[in-house]
């Protein structure tokens, strides 16, 4: 049995391998008659075959269909990565956004389904969450169930500091209407002043993304991209672009101005904080709703006492796995092709200096605070720049300002005021310019 099972595979294999030995057999009145090929004729076949399969093979990978635009985005994944690794600049939002800008530059010939614009591809799918503004309000929902309103509680009038900043929005949106970007595109670039990625994600998703029609026949473009990853960028280099701003505007006297410690909340004044704001913010701005309606349920989750399991779901598990899909596929929209465009390009300065006037405007709106309060209820007016709603990354740097200033003097409290209160801030101007535009 043994033998004729090794019988029956050798012969199997002969019959397989046949044609590329170039031996064929054709049977003619039960007699085979073998055709035997010249060495010559066997050679040159196998070897066009092979080219031919070869060139095949290259016309489908990457290096046949890389362009110059891919390599370079491919080495800006590769930058932010190493900016969220080695210098730890938002690690959870860098080293996801830089993946995502490698995966969607891996090239390859058009129309298969892999690409994150390629219809039925699965990277589409999880885009859909961008596309249409689901991960914004999920991520506001974690959001406010790991932030502590307390600071802010205990002194509301830090509150205009976070108002103040939003200057750099409306600012933004001047400057990219004057730069020749339509309404509706203009109010999505504009949103970046606000230093606030999720926003600016859930305002482009509404006003730039591609589908919207204006009145004379116009399409919006579809800056989702550009905006999603300038927003983040900037929220990212906040420990760059914020110290030598404060020391510019704030002198070395009032960086030293000791803030008396905020007043003790009670439970009760915390979990009645998310209704009301709630209900104020959300009549000023209806349009604000699923940002800051999520913002203020997520917080009563916390605070509420009774809710634990699902704030710590919220502020965890639900946060962490929007992040991953979120940064994702936001880096992944960046396809060179796409991507690598004079209006991107517009973005990223408009970005840059929409930053620089935010924090500025804090800066300069706690100096002019300080004009009408006397004694320890003067403010350092440092903690204006935490005015721009890179939570909590903007207050811990506040914080390290004050102490190369008075290594005692402790700020990072008494900055989560207007940090949260930016975070707000920004979810009612893009609600604000969401009701003209949209």
């Amino acid at each position: 049995m043994k033998k004729i099972l090794i019988i029956f595979g050798v012969l199997s294999l002969l019959i397989f391998i046949r044609p590329a030995l170039g031996l064929n057999s054709v049977q003619t009145n039960n007699e085979s008659i073998t055709i035997e090929q010249t060495d010559e004729e066997s050679s040159a076949r196998f070897i066009d075959e092979a080219i031919g399969g070869i060139k095949q093979f290259y016309f489908y990978t990457g290096f046949a269909n890389a362009t110059s635009g891919h390599l370079l985005m491919i080495v800006i994944g590769i930058v932010f990565i190493y900016l969220g690794i080695k210098f730890d600049y938002e690690p959870l939002l860098l080293i996801p956004i830089g993946a995502g800008v490698i995966i969607g530059n891996i090239p390859f010939v058009a129309g298969y389904q892999t690409g994150i614009y390629e219809t039925g591809s699965v990277l589409n799918y999880l885009y859909f969450g961008v596309v249409k503004g689901i991960y914004p309000p999920l991520i506001f929902l974690g959001i406010g169930a790991m932030t502590d309103f307390s600071s802010l509680i205990a002194n509301p009038k830090l509150m205009l500091l976070g108002a103040a900043a939003q200057i750099g929005v409306f600012a933004t949106f001047i400057g990219a209407l004057y730069l020749g970007f339509n309404l509706p595109e203009a109010g999505a670039i504009g949103i970046i002043g606000g230093a606030d990625g999720p926003t600016a994600i859930f305002l482009s998703s509404k006003l730039a993304n591609g589908v919207n029609v204006l009145a004379d026949g116009t399409v919006v473009k579809n800056l989702i991209g550009p905006i999603a990853i300038a927003a983040y960028s900037y929220m990212a280099l906040v420990p760059v672009i914020q110290p030598p701003l404060m020391r510019l505007l704030i002198s070395k006297e009032d960086r030293k101005i000791r803030m008396k410690p905020p007043r003790a909340v009670s439970q009760k004044e915390k979990m009645l904080f998310p209704i009301i704001a709630l209900i104020l913010t959300t009549f000023i701005s209806p349009s604000a709703l699923p940002l800051l309606g999520m913002l203020f349920f997520g917080n009563l989750l916390k605070e509420s006492g009774r809710t634990e399991r699902l704030a710590e779901t919220a502020r965890t598990k639900l946060i962490d796995i929007v992040t991953i899909l979120l940064g994702v596929t936001v880096g992944a929209s960046t396809q060179a092709d796409i991507f690598i465009t004079k209006d991107s390009m517009l973005i990223f300065g408009l970005g840059a200096i929409s930053f620089v006037i935010a924090t500025m405007g804090g800066l300069l709106f706690a100096r002019f605070m300080n004009l009408f309060l006397k004694g320890d209820d003067r403010i350092n007016p440092l903690i204006g720049a935490a005015g721009v709603s890179a939570v909590p990354d903007s207050a811990r740097v506040v914080h390290a300002e004050a102490l190369k200033s008075d290594p005692h003097n402790y700020l990072l409290m008494h900055a989560m005021a207007p940090n949260v209160a930016g975070v707000i801030g920004s979810a009612i101007a893009a609600g604000i310019i969401l009701s003209f535009l949209g």
